[in-house]
């Protein structure tokens, strides 16, 4: 009897819990939704190709987003082209050829912790090593640089976790044929993980398209009237025109804020599909 007690109590707990974290994602999802709506509501008559095509300007009603998306663009680029290869070997190496000792274990404890540090932070580190001491100023190269750091984490983590998924006995296979290490790594084990491997990266892209205090940090300007041509020009990215935009007492400029903020979430949401479309159409063609 008190043992059936007991485990009526323990199910009205449970679902008492269960119903209250409902409540609770209910009233986060109706945030977000009445954000939403007032951003589409404010920005959404602004977006035309004007918009996308003109240049910053100080009337609010000419101003544009073109060499802050051109920036934005160009910076991300880069900004994979640096983390993305050495993530990924990184993440090879700790996962395929690393040993197993207090060593290692140390390395991925700081990896996996690296990612949760706050954005600022790697401000900071690349204003000292870009900026100061590679003398790179305030550039693309510095920012890309800075934000290569940022999602190196994020890339390591996914890719080691996509190359754990892969079963053993697709390796033990590969050696049976004959096949060295880094045949079965190369040939066996980074094809099966890639869908997993390419939604990491994008998602960790998607993290660095919003961020602006390790770029303000870095000195990317508020301002550019140019589109940057090379990596050592000066550049500006969305976030920081948006963060500009904020600061201005005009109405106007409100309005461009909100367009450009709706231009933002239209990329994030991109590059989420993206993800989800690379990992769901490899489950399918790779069946474990």
């Amino acid at each position: 009897m008190i043992k059936r007690i007991k485990t009526n109590k323990a199910r009205i707990k449970d679902q008492l819990f269960k119903y209250f974290a409902m409540l609770c994602t209910g009233l986060c999802l109706l945030v977000l939704a009445l954000l939403l709506i007032d951003i589409i509501s404010k920005g959404i008559g602004r977006i035309n190709w004007s918009f996308f095509s003109n240049l910053p300007s100080r009337h609010f009603d000419e101003s544009g987003i073109y060499t802050a998306l051109i920036g934005m663009v160009s910076l991300l680029f880069l900004t994979v082209l640096i983390a993305m290869p050495i993530g990924i070997m990184a993440a090879i190496y700790l996962q395929e050829y690393g040993t197993k000792n207090r060593f290692a274990r140390i390395v991925e404890i700081n990896i996996a912790n690296l990612a949760g540090v706050p954005s600022v932070i790697y401000g900071i580190l690349g204003l000292q090593i870009f900026v100061r001491i590679a003398g790179f100023g305030n550039s693309i190269l510095a920012g890309a640089l800075t934000l290569a750091l940022l999602i190196m984490p994020i890339v390591i983590v996914a890719t080691r976790e996509a190359i754990k998924a892969v079963p053993n006995s697709l390796r033990e296979a590969s050696f049976g044929m004959g096949a060295t290490k880094w045949q079965t790594t190369r040939n066996v084990v980074i094809p099966a993980a890639w869908g997993g491997i390419l939604t990491g990266v994008i998602l960790s892209v998607s993290r660095a398209i919003g961020e602006t205090a390790p770029l303000i940090v870095v000195g990317a300007l508020v301002y550019v009237p140019f589109i940057p041509e090379g990596p050592l020009d000066q550049y500006t990215t969305l976030p920081i025109q948006i963060f500009n935009w904020t600061s201005r007492p005009q109405q106007g400029f409100i309005t461009n804020a909100a367009a450009g903020i709706i231009v933002l979430l239209a990329f994030t949401f991109l590059l989420n599909g993206i993800a989800i479309w690379l990992r769901n159409r490899w489950n399918n063609k790779v069946k474990f």
